[in-house]
């Protein structure tokens, strides 16, 4: 209702500037950053909880990466939720399923960063980086040899807007594309893709590519998408890299083909457990690359989700449709 102020309750902590620019959109927006609150209610802080319980009560939207428990039975005012990440698996709880509050995420912001991500460890493998390291450190000169992406396959498991991007970014290393796309009811093209197959061609996708690439939301449909079966399908020469969620894959099978040579390698993101256990036989596996689940994280992150909540909440006022709304059936 026009003139009546709305409390937006930020549960991350993006700092003042980004605070400011929240308040900037309109004189109708109350902003308070909760995140300390936040945390001290998970530590045990019941006062702390006491004066978020007040604020929740009183509060239409949400902007940030984590939420409070119990969020629709202590938000009976609560509209709408911004989220920091692309990714919304672990706020699909079971209130926020059945309550009529909006969910957008930030898809789409992060497509670049993770796509340059990917050719970064690709990269790796192909020119044995991390053996370079290791020579390094062991101070030994010994020559070897080493491939190219040029003329390789690349197969992308999940045609968004990061699987895009990784096809866009293939393409100019002169590799062939392959991808699956949920939706697709019949092999054909796509912009950059050279083979666009439907869900139930993935078997084919895993036989034919050098490079697996997995950027799929994690859904029922996708959790342990990968398994045995489909880790034997792929080639021994090929590599598996995934930055979606680590529970699209079968982490123990997967540590089985790295260790027995199904394959040749992994980059991997993403993991089942999270932070990666210290006794994952992963952290020994010669070839693996690692990175703390990072790939879509950079520097100017919270600044670039801030412009987009803006310009969202600027149409949240007018009554417009918000980008990037979430199906919260599909989980993404």
């Amino acid at each position: 209702m026009p003139g009546v102020s709305i409390r937006i309750l930020v549960t991350t902590p993006v700092g003042e500037a980004c605070l400011r620019q929240i308040e900037a959109v309109s004189h109708r927006v109350k902003v308070v950053d909760v995140s300390d609150l936040l945390c001290a209610e998970r530590m045990g802080d019941s006062a702390a909880r006491n004066e978020l319980n007040l604020l929740l009560a009183d509060t239409e939207v949400i902007f940030g990466l984590d939420l409070p428990d119990d969020l629709a039975g202590r938000t009976p005012g609560l509209k709408w939720i911004q989220v920091l990440s692309a990714g919304v698996d672990h706020l699909m709880t079971e209130d926020i399923l059945k309550s009529p509050v909006i969910m957008t995420n930030i898809k789409g912001m992060s497509a670049t960063p993770i796509a340059e991500f990917v050719f970064g460890v690709a990269l790796m493998l192909v020119k044995q980086l991390p053996l370079c390291f290791h020579l390094k450190q062991a101070k030994q000169w010994q020559k070897f040899k080493t491939s190219t992406l040029l003329s390789k396959t690349m197969g992308i498991v999940g045609l968004g807007s990061i699987g895009r991007e990784v096809a866009r970014l293939a393409k100019a290393f002169g590799m062939k594309v392959i991808a699956i796309r949920r939706v697709t009811e019949q092999t054909t093209r796509a912009e950059n893709v050279d083979i666009l197959l439907p869900g139930d061609q993935l078997h084919r996708l895993l036989a034919e590519s050098d490079f697996v690439v997995l950027s799929v939301p994690l859904t029922p449909e996708t959790n342990g998408l990968i398994g045995e079966k489909e880790l034997r399908t792929m080639q021994s020469t090929a590599y598996l890299v995934n930055i979606a969620r680590g529970d699209v894959v079968d982490e123990e099978a997967l540590i089985r083909a790295l260790e027995e040579g199904w394959i040749a390698g992994a980059g991997l993101d993403v993991f089942a457990t999270e932070p990666l256990p210290a006794d994952s036989r992963l952290w020994t596996l010669p070839n693996v690359i690692l990175s703390p689940h990072v790939s879509g994280d950079i520097e100017c992150e919270y600044e670039l989700a801030t412009e987009l909540f803006a310009e969202n909440l600027k149409r949240y006022l007018n009554g417009d449709r918000l980008f990037n709304v979430v199906d919260k059936k599909r989980g993404y």
